[in-house]
């Protein structure tokens, strides 16, 4: 099953034939004669076939939005937050990379770019990945609502400068609430300089499907907080309910409709379910599409 993971991410469009020589083996009558060395054969009369060992073909760049929208819901212990489930899911997809022999790199931002890596291929470099990661929930775990105000996603700015920066055609996985204070057009324009660059793009559009968007909080007065600006606003969320719900139903039908329009690979992650729950349908879903 893990092969069918691997085989179904690994293929794209911009691979190549890259290969370096490993080494000989018989040749088996029936085989194709493709990779006879006929050098060897003139030297001994027999029929060997050059074995290869795929060198990396697959540049994969893993985007995590690490903004203070993503440690919602902060209070709720029971509950991963957007970029704990993000950061799990991330690691899960980083092994499996490797384990293909591609090589991965890892970028981090809120309202800028706060680590970005070129994509390797060795053990160093992976475990530097995963060191990386565990900080970010070490961090995150550790944090004081308060402190971690006012760290504002300016998706649309950083994801242009992204574009920039990755030269060569890639898969970029990126992890997001899609939460912008910015215009939304923006914020897809710069997920379309990604395809303008001729980079294959994922989108995991992380949410709390229970409290985001049914907005399924208890019928007293509650105080919410705008996790990056700090404002507030005190309502009974029966009474807004029903509004709210039409309106961030219809925004996350426009992210999803504009995924579509501009060829980006849509998956929605609610971080109520385990992410390999998230992970197994879209990987045998895109194991499919090739």
């Amino acid at each position: 099953m893990v092969e069918g993971f691997i085989t179904g991410l690994h293929r794209s469009p911009y691979h190549g034939f890259s290969v370096e020589f490993a080494e000989h083996r018989h040749y088996n009558p029936g085989e194709s004669t493709r990779h006879i060395d006929w050098k060897l054969y003139g030297k001994t009369d027999k029929l060997f076939i050059k074995r290869f060992e795929e060198e990396t073909n697959l540049r994969a760049h893993l985007i995590i939005d690490t903004s203070s929208s993503m440690l919602f819901p902060f209070s709720e212990k029971r509950v991963q937050s957007k970029l704990f489930f993000s950061v799990y899911a991330a690691a899960a997809l980083i092994r499996l990379i490797r384990q293909q022999r591609d090589a991965v790199g890892l970028t981090l931002f809120s309202s800028e770019i706060e680590l970005t890596t070129t994509p390797k291929l060795s053990e160093v470099h992976h475990q530097y990945l995963i060191g990386e990661l565990t900080r970010l929930l070490e961090k995150s775990e550790k944090a004081d609502p308060k402190e971690n105000l006012n760290r504002v996603t300016h998706a649309a700015e950083t994801i242009h400068q992204m574009a920039e920066l990755f030269h060569k055609r890639s898969l970029v996985i990126l992890f997001t609430d899609m939460l912008d204070e910015g215009n939304p057009e923006e914020l897809f324009s710069a997920l379309r300089h990604f395809r303008y660059n001729k980079h294959e793009v994922i989108l995991f559009h992380v949410r709390d499907r229970q409290l985001e968007e049914k907005f399924d909080y208890p019928a007293r007065p509650h105080r919410f907080v705008d996790m990056e600006t700090g404002q507030s606003l005190r309502i009974n969320p029966a009474e807004i309910r029903k509004a709210y719900q039409e309106r961030i139903q219809s925004y996350f039908s426009e992210v999803k409709l504009r995924c579509g329009q501009y060829d980006i690979d849509f998956v929605e992650a609610d971080i109520r379910e385990d992410f390999r729950e998230v992970l197994l349908p879209f990987l045998i879903r895109r194991q499919k599409l090739f």
